[in-house]
Formats: C-alpha cells, sequence, structure tokens
C-alpha cells in the first residue's frame, strides 16, 4: 500500500498550485495524508477527486469552511496499522513524551505546522512523521514531502521527496 504524506500546502498565498511531482505521487497513492494548513477549499477539492483514500485535518491557518469540513484529528487503519493525523504537536522539545502520551493507542501519528521534516520514534515505538511542506520551505534548505509504504502490517520506505526551487 502506497502512501502519500504532505501538510502545510499554502495555497494561496505561498504558491498558485501544488507542484507537479507533488501532484503526480498523489495519483500514485493509494492513501493520502494531509496534516492540515490547506489555506484554500479548491486544493482540499483538488486532493479528494485525485485520491484513492484522502485522511486529513484542518491547521491553524485553515478558515472556518475548511474547519466544517476537517476535523482537528484524523484516524486511519491500514492492514492493522493505526494512524492519527494532526497538524500541531506543539514545541520540538518534549514532542516525543507529549504525543506518546496523547495517542496512547496509535503506530504512527503524521503531523505538520512548522514545516520542518521529522522523523523519529518514541521509547514506546510511536513513529512520528512531518513531511515539511511541498509550498513554503521557511528556514529549510528545501520544500518536500514523504512517501512511505505499509506492507504486512509495517511502515516501510519512508522517503522524503526534496521539491525543485520554484521558479
Amino acid at each position: 500500500m502506497r502512501l502519500l504524506i504532505t501538510s502545510d500546502t499554502h495555497v494561496p498565498p505561498r504558491a498558485r498550485q501544488l507542484p507537479a511531482p507533488l501532484l503526480a505521487a498523489v495519483d500514485d497513492a493509494d492513501v493520502v495524508f494531509h496534516a492540515g494548513d490547506w489555506v484554500d477549499t479548491a486544493t482540499l477539492d483538488l486532493l479528494l477527486a485525485r485520491s484513492a483514500r484522502l485522511v486529513a485535518v484542518h491547521g491553524n491557518n485553515d478558515g472556518p469552511e475548511l474547519r466544517e469540513r476537517l476535523p482537528e484529528i484524523a484516524r486511519a487503519e491500514l492492514q492493522g496499522l493505526r494512524f492519527a493525523v494532526v497538524h500541531e504537536t506543539g514545541p520540538a522539545r518534549g514532542r516525543e513524551q507529549r504525543c506518546e502520551a496523547r495517542f496512547p493507542d496509535t503506530d504512527v501519528l503524521v503531523f505538520g505546522h512548522s514545516h520542518i521534516p521529522w522523523d523519529s520514534t518514541t521509547p514506546g515505538g510511536l513513529r512520528l512523521l512531518n513531511p515539511g511542506s511541498p509550498t513554503d520551505r521557511r528556514r529549510q534548505p528545501f520544500a518536500g514531502y514523504l512517501t512511505a509504504r505499509v506492507a504486512d502490517g509495517r511502515l516501510t520506505d519512508v522517503r522524503l521527496h526534496r521539491l525543485p526551487p520554484r521558479s
């Protein structure tokens, strides 16, 4: 099962549209995770139309219309692997302990907000994934997104994809 993990698309104002490599990855994915900060409903509608399955939440930059359509926390079980998606997890310091306490029945937590890619595993085994942003790299050297696979109830092949600079 192929996964695409993205967040903080910010269309507009950070980009007029999603990058072509990201859209191609959406088309190839069996499940797309989006951890909030869409900013516009058109991007949500686009991913709903192009995704085989979308698991998504709203973020702090999303207005009332997106908040009506998306939850604060989304959950999915894929081949027995339990996923949760949330936009914000707080500061990096103490994140693993906070998330482990807040999501005790979760195997993989997808989050966004910081625009900083993150991949770690807590002492209790919770995998934390932040894909960064495909449109707003902030102080990061590149924009990006994640892909992964679920096979035999395990998360495998987690890969950070660097996007070329916008022209």
